[in-house]
């Protein structure tokens, strides 16, 4: 499993404002880059706090990019996986329409109800006990050939999938927007490393619109 990490952020490192609100950060040739992107990938993966904040579809955009995807044989959107441990995704989100299979990934302290209302609407995958267990969800991920994941966020998710070492593939577009809050989310949030910091190799930088795309790897 190759795993890539990529978001976009403001020159000084937030994801969104304070209020939680979706920021203009990026422009055409980034949105580009990123539906190109998501078209390579196996799946796309996001965590349950963007999904009740953006209600993203997390779909290709581009007809063509689609249109390759089924010549290959594959289907015309990669899959969609929300990181939900107590499976709050709301059953009427974008991710659960019929779009492209999603999976939902749930420990084991979700509601039980809860859990029931949305398997009628995605593929359940229970891991953990009272948080999603992301070594063993992507695990049967990739049991089910998920192989080439592509991670949009949030920050919470993402400190988790570095404290797992999971993450193979960091890419970052800055971009020329200043938007500061100490409560503003951050490309890594969560617990926040004290020791053992995970170490990145620059491979690649790339100016894009008045923004610059960051490409790292990971030594995991």
């Amino acid at each position: 499993m190759h795993v890539v990490v990529n978001a976009a952020t403001s020159a000084d490192g937030k994801l969104s404002s304070r209020r939680r609100e979706q920021i203009a950060i990026s422009g055409d040739e980034d949105f580009d880059r990123v539906d190109r992107l998501r078209a390579e990938g196996d799946a796309v993966v996001v965590g349950v706090g963007t999904v009740l904040a953006d209600d993203p579809h997390l779909t290709v955009k581009d007809e063509a990019l689609r249109a390759e995807r089924r010549a290959d044989g594959r289907s015309a959107n990669p899959a969609r996986v929300a990181v939900d441990s107590k499976a709050r995704t709301p059953p009427d989100a974008e991710i659960l329409d019929d779009a492209a299979t999603t999976y939902v990934c749930v420990s084991e302290a979700a509601p039980v109800d809860r859990r029931v209302e949305l398997a009628d609407h995605a593929e359940l995958v229970t891991a953990g006990e009272n948080r999603v267990d992301l070594l063993r969800a992507f695990a049967a991920l990739e049991d089910q050939g998920l192989d080439r994941i592509m991670v949009e966020g949030g920050g919470e998710l993402i400190f988790s999938l570095f404290e797992a070492g999971l993450v193979d593939e960091l890419r970052v577009f800055v971009g020329p927007t200043i938007i500061g809050g100490r409560d503003a989310p951050t490309l890594v949030d969560g617990e926040g490393f004290v020791e053992d910091f995970p170490t990145l190799e620059l491979a690649a930088v790339e100016r894009l619109d008045d923004g610059v795309l960051l490409t790292w790897r990971t030594g995991e």
